[in-house]
């Protein structure tokens, strides 16, 4: 079954996963339209960083179909999944730098490990990187555990967008950062949206990072979507789910084991 890929990147329909007797997703659809960037926000425990990891491919489904660029993901070829995957780029909460490696190495580990390129031209990519998230190409020789928690953020981007990526997975991009670099990252993100043409799902916890990364946002609650709309609907929309969220109010529908 192909899906139109005219204005969509991600079509996910009724996915449903459970781990045990435990259902987490239950009958989730979602459309993520190419060029933009949505977010997946809910309380601890809603299904959404399950949905997160489904969406990448690192969890196989019970039920339902997600489908890239109109392309079933769960049928298609091995070369084509291959490809796929170069144009992706993930951004890990805590970074995920090998301490092992220098800063440019870790920005071209995938260039570098797929042998189309010598380490001259991976370690000058890594330069142009470098610069784009607002570091100086002295920093390509430095080891991570030298860097502070930001920097480390910073350089973790810049491999994310070491390929040009099409679609971007940015899992927490701002947790633990101080706002400045906060709003940095933000801005990076949104840059890769306007100038690379990126299609961005993150996961957050921020509302203010939510707010200023979103074209859409979509809440998650007990494994189903219970809101799906822009930024500038969070704090207007009167859905109960939503209000008791943004409001961090103890009662309302969201139930949060205890």
């Amino acid at each position: 079954m192909m899906m139109s890929e005219d204005t969509h990147l991600i079509q996910a329909i009724q996915i449903h996963k459970s781990f045990g007797n435990k259902h987490v997703l239950k009958g989730i659809d979602i459309d993520i339209p190419k060029g933009t960037s949505t977010t997946l926000i809910g309380p601890s425990g809603s299904g959404k960083s399950v949905l997160f990891k489904c969406l990448q491919g690192l969890m196989e489904l019970d039920e339902g179909e997600i489908f890239i660029n109109g392309q079933n993901r769960t049928s298609i070829s091995m070369p084509t999944s291959r490809l796929l995957e170069r144009k992706r780029g993930v951004l890990f909460q805590y970074s995920g730098l090998f301490d092992s490696l220098t800063v440019w190495e870790n920005i071209c580990f995938l260039l570098i490990n797929d042998g189309n390129i010598s380490r001259k031209g991976a370690r000058k990519i890594a330069e142009e990187k470098l610069s784009i998230v607002g570091l100086s190409p002295e920093l390509c020789d430095v080891y991570p555990n030298n860097l502070s928690g930001g920097m480390q953020k910073r350089v973790g981007f810049a491999r994310a967008i070491v390929n040009n990526p099409e679609l971007l997975f940015l899992d927490e991009p701002t947790a633990g950062l101080d706002p400045i670099t906060s709003k940095q990252i933000c801005k990076f993100i949104s840059d890769s949206v306007s100038k690379l043409g990126a299609t961005t799902v993150s996961i957050s916890s921020d509302l203010k990072t939510v707010e200023e990364i979103s074209d859409q946002i979509v809440m998650i609650n007990d494994g189903q979507v219970v809101w799906n709309g822009s930024a500038s609907q969070l704090y207007e929309t009167e859905n109960a789910f939503v209000q008791q969220f943004v409001n961090k109010r103890a009662t309302g529908p969201i139930k949060v084991a205890v």
